[in-house]
């Protein structure tokens, strides 16, 4: 049952990594990807100002409302 469960997932992954987008769906995914790594860097520059790791995340949030999923503005690493 695991087996074919995890078949089913991967085959569903597969064909989901597969599908086509528009011309204009790629030009939003562009500038989406293009608008989080602005936001990515602001986080950077902040934390480089020394203004805390709470205030930072708090301006992440807010420059990332709306483009990606979670509080960590689509990307999370540990430390």
């Amino acid at each position: 049952m695991k087996k074919h469960l995890l078949s089913l997932t991967l085959a569903l992954l597969a064909t989901a990594a597969f599908a086509q987008h528009s011309d204009k769906e790629t030009q939003e995914d562009i500038a989406r990807h293009r608008a989080m790594a602005a936001a990515h860097e602001g986080a950077a520059k902040c934390l480089e100002a020394g203004k805390g790791e709470k205030v930072c995340m708090a301006e992440l949030q807010t420059a990332c409302k709306g483009l990606a999923i979670g509080k960590y503005c689509g990307m999370r690493h540990s430390h």
